[in-house]
């Protein structure tokens, strides 16, 4: 989403933006308007663990105890939405609040919530990472390209057609598979799915209980079906698992070859997502995924949804992406989210559990260098997606107002500006409002307008791809073109066509937009994890017509970095397919990379541009060819998520429900700083502080790790023992590690790293520390 695309049903309509993707970049959380019945919603009532094996059994379960406050066997038959019965025991069933009130009480019932909505938030960079395919020693070729691995991706469906989804040279599909391809609107299930695409469903029934009506497909442009009218899932499913296609490109930049990070995986794709009002993707819908694809035998699961901020945390169930993602990853299911889209503001990271592995937005090396040539012969070079061989040549203007009267920004230009016409357009941008900004550039077109060249802070700095020069600099160049547009009488300007550039000297930044920490929820638990491409990325997306460019199409946001993490994790989970989910991510995080493959440091985006720390890319850039040698890692089950949810407050009760057996709380509360995540996160250090983690050797077996810490002076850790010796019959080896501050005032936040070394593999852990003096004032 977040680009318009209309279907062969009507006019196509297309304006392929990489961050002025708004709808990908500003995703939301929300309840829908009271369309229906005030009196009656769509609530989910959680359950926690399964009753029953007998899944029938489970479902009249569910039944009965609606009728019981319902009224009637009659009136719950009508009123349910779903059973959960796979990975959980529920159900979402309309009522009205008194009646959920009541249900709440019942026995064997967790939580009673409110149904809500989420929404949702790509050739080059597969090489960027290192997984070239003409290589035989990385993780691809290792991994057989991720084959036998499933890969479900919950998002916006899908376009089976497209040549990215072929099944050449695939093994069979997995034993194990349970799933369907579920045929709907223009989508034959029977024809739609081969060795690629092994699975498809889509999930509506709770999106149409709160409409309070049917979804009309034809007036939102979309199919009562898993296929994708948006192009959203198409183009991240071909990012996690596509095929190869060769000579893919838009419209000649980006020329390449094309394919998913687990080229050799299978995918099945979990239509939860719908274009009413925009796009929303009800709780309850993708609550009944989760639950589906675990039954279905899913791998890894992608899910490039995010909520809004504020969060709910994770021990109030009025979210489903925390309790769906809780029960796929207790059955060995890696589950990858998106940061969200609100950066770089701190604290708006989203998808905060712990048991997500949480995915921050990169650049990648890649540019597209756009000649500019003044009529005083000087060129300049700006960054746009102007395609095509022929140049534009016109009279440049520039919106010149009186001091008196408010300056016309680019956001201000409007397609009755007459003055625009057969004109190349000047213009400063106020403010990272994509959506106004957007709406300008279409208002110079539609004006008569020949092109413009937008003046923008160079910490949002990426180009557009329409069929229209629209053409980026930065402040500083766009000041540059206003001195000759104010010293001649008749300023001209030449626009010739964009480039591409790959490697040096364009670095890598976490993205403008990205969402930053630290975690809203729980401070002490580091998000994101992980950062990885999601800037500019080339991917597939349904052919709508002619205009699309081959059926491939630049798109940013933290939507397209999820499902490169995704194939990562896919070729991982091939390479060691006993290796658990956090087992997984801690791979990912300790061979990070901090700084560029060349050597220089990397930024983060913003008002102005920092050094990158923890809270913008968690662990570093993702490094899959580290990942697949980590030296060690630190593990956790089930048991460890339950002590996080002790160190929260979660009760026995609902702890016992929602995992498989009787838990008890300490008397004392354990310490979140203990949860044996491969970071370190301590956002209130008023005294010194040990905490404990657990590492596990996944290398040679005769190792012997020495640890070096890296911090801000000032701070001081202390770890024991500081060389881990490990064996055949010592595979797991605990430490401490004490942090004390000799910083006495309240101060932001220190930065540093704790890293083992056997003088071959790294394995670091980026540490965070906040200090607090005495009585806070904040």
């Amino acid at each position: 989403m977040g680009f318009l695309l209309h279907d062969q049903k009507n006019t196509m309509i297309m304006s392929f933006v990489l961050v002025p993707l708004l709808l990908i970049l500003n995703m939301h959380y929300y309840m829908l308007p009271a369309l229906a019945d005030s009196k009656r919603n769509v609530y989910i009532v959680y359950m926690g663990k399964r009753q029953h094996l007998d899944v029938e059994l489970l479902t009249r379960t569910h039944h009965d105890m609606l009728a019981t406050v319902l009224g009637s066997e009659e009136t719950s038959e009508d009123s349910i939405v779903y059973s959960y019965k796979h990975g959980f025991s529920g159900f979402a069933a309309k009522m009205t609040k008194a009646q959920a009130l009541k249900l709440s009480k019942l026995p064997g019932v967790i939580h009673v919530t409110r149904n809500r909505f989420y929404k949702v938030q790509t050739t080059r960079s597969w090489d960027y990472l290192g997984l070239s395919s003409t290589s035989l020693s990385n993780l691809l070729n290792k991994s057989k390209m991720g084959n036998g691995v499933i890969i479900g991706l919950l998002d916006t469906g899908i376009w089976p057609e497209l040549e990215v989804f072929n099944d050449e040279n695939l093994g069979p599909i997995p034993s194990r598979w349970r799933g369907v391809c579920e045929s709907g609107e223009h989508f034959d299930g029977a024809k739609a799915c081969n060795r690629k695409l092994i699975g498809a469903r889509y999930f509506i029934s709770g999106l149409e209980a709160e409409y309070g009506q049917s979804y009309n497909t034809s007036e939102n442009d979309d199919y009562m079906s898993p296929r994708d009218s948006s192009g959203h899932g198409t183009h991240t499913s071909s990012i996690a698992g596509g095929s190869f296609v060769a000579n893919a490109s838009y419209d000649g930049l980006g020329l390449g070859t094309v394919r998913g990070g687990a080229p050799g995986a299978h995918l099945a794709m979990y239509k939860v997502c719908w274009r009413l009002y925009g796009g929303v993707c009800a709780d309850a819908d993708v609550l009944k995924a989760f639950d589906e694809a675990i039954n279905d035998g899913v791998d890894v699961l992608s899910v490039s949804l995010a909520a809004d901020i504020p969060l709910y945390s994770e021990v109030d169930h009025r979210g489903s992406i925390p309790i769906g993602s809780f029960h796929a990853v207790a059955k060995g299911i890696t589950v990858v989210c998106a940061a969200g889209n609100a950066g770089p503001r701190a604290e708006t990271v989203q998808n905060t559990a712990p048991w997500i592995l949480t995915v921050a937005a990169s650049t990648v090396d890649r540019s597209f260098p756009t000649p500019i040539t003044l009529g005083n012969n000087h060129t300049i070079i700006g960054q746009a997606m102007f395609t095509g061989e022929d140049t534009v040549s016109a009279a440049l203007v520039y919106p010149e107002v009186s001091d008196l009267m408010p300056p016309r920004n680019c956001e201000s230009l409007l397609s009755n500006d007459d003055w625009m016409a057969g004109k190349i357009v000047l213009c400063f941008a106020s403010d990272y409002n994509q959506s106004l900004l957007n709406d300008a550039i279409l208002s110079v077109k539609a004006a008569g307008g020949l092109g413009v060249i937008v003046s923008r802070s160079p910490s949002n700095y990426y180009p557009y791809a329409m069929n229209f020069p629209c053409l980026q600099v930065t402040y500083e160049t766009g000041t540059q073109i206003l001195y000759y547009i104010r010293s001649t009488s008749n300023p001209q300007v030449r626009l010739s066509p964009s480039r591409t550039h790959i490697g040096k000297p364009v670095s890598t930044n976490v993205a403008y937009f990205s969402s930053r920490g630290p975690s809203s929820n729980a401070p002490a638990i580091l998000k994101p994890d992980i950062a990885a491409p999601g800037v500019q990325i080339l991917a597939a997306i349904p052919p709508f017509d002619e205009t699309t460019n081959g059926a491939f199409a630049f798109l940013s946001g933290t939507s397209m970095a999820t499902p490169h993490v995704s194939g990562i994790v896919a070729l991982l989970k091939s390479l060691y397919p006993d290796w658990s989910p956090a087992a997984i991510k801690s791979a990912i995080i300790t061979t990070a990379l901090t700084s560029h493959q060349s050597g220089g440091p990397i930024f983060a985006e913003g008002e102005p541009p920092k050094l990158a720390d923890p809270f913008d890319f968690g662990g570093g850039i993702v490094n899959p060819n580290s990942a697949a040698d980590p030296g060690l890692v630190y593990d956790m089950n089930t048991e460890n998520y339950v002590q996080y949810l002790c160190a929260m407050g979660y009760n026995n009760s609902d702890i016992f429900q929602l995992t498989e057996h009787p838990v008890v709380c300490p008397s004392k509360q354990p310490s979140i700083l203990d949860v044996n995540l491969p970071s370190i996160t301590i956002p209130n250090l008023k005294k010194p502080t040990i905490l404990t983690r657990t590492v596990t050797n996944v290398g040679p077996v005769n190792s012997k790790y020495k640890v070096s810490v890296e911090f801000a002076s000032g701070i001081n850790v202390a770890v024991r023992p500081e060389t881990l010796i490990f064996s055949s019959r010592t595979k797991t080896i605990s430490f401490t590690v004490m942090i004390s501050s000799a910083h006495n005032v309240n101060a932001g936040y220190y930065f540093g790293s704790l890293t083992w070394t056997d003088g071959v593999h790294v394995v670091r852990s980026p540490i965070s520390v906040r200090t607090e003096a005495g009585e806070s004032f904040f």
